[in-house]
């Protein structure tokens, strides 16, 4: 069993150290990607506040795949540059979107969201996953979400 312990009251910053370091646990010396995904996605849904998806798509045969979540079921497979998961991991940038609505091709898999932050996860030079936070307020993501989410990013390339 694990137990972390997150300060709710602590500077974001602190928040996304903590995080990495449980994310670390979670993946340390465990080889399957699969399941290092789906307790990277559990941790993100219990401790990030203010969420109603977190979770991966996996790049398969040139597509994003579904991948391990938590929230509401989701879009199984995105095309390659539709939507905000798409167009992340066509450019390997990453997607900070205060509203969606008014994102070009944006995909409504849930209704409730709102905004949304998808990074691109690159081992050994390409996407392999991307990792998707979606809310359901407008413009809940910032420069420091954005910063913890893709050093989460880089620390699981080659661990999922």
């Amino acid at each position: 069993m694990y137990t972390f312990e997150i300060d709710d009251n602590a500077p974001k910053a602190q928040l996304y150290d903590d995080l990495h370091s449980a994310a670390l646990a979670l993946v340390d010396g465990e080889p399957d990607g699969v399941a290092n995904m789906a307790n990277v996605a559990a941790l993100l849904g219990q401790y990030l506040p203010r969420l109603n998806w977190a979770g991966f798509y996996r790049m398969v045969d040139g597509e994003l795949v579904l991948g391990p979540f938590v929230g509401k079921p989701a879009c199984i497979r995105i095309a390659l540059g539709s939507g905000v998961c798409g167009t992340a991991a066509a450019s390997g940038e990453t997607q900070l979107v205060d509203d969606v609505h008014a994102f070009p091709g944006h995909i409504a898999c849930d209704a409730a969201s709102q905004s949304e932050l998808v990074v691109p996860v690159i081992h050994e030079g390409r996407v392999t996953h991307v990792i998707d936070l979606d809310s359901p307020e407008l413009a809940r993501f910032d420069a420091d979400d954005r910063a913890g989410i893709e050093r989460l990013a880089k620390t699981l390339a080659g661990r999922i």
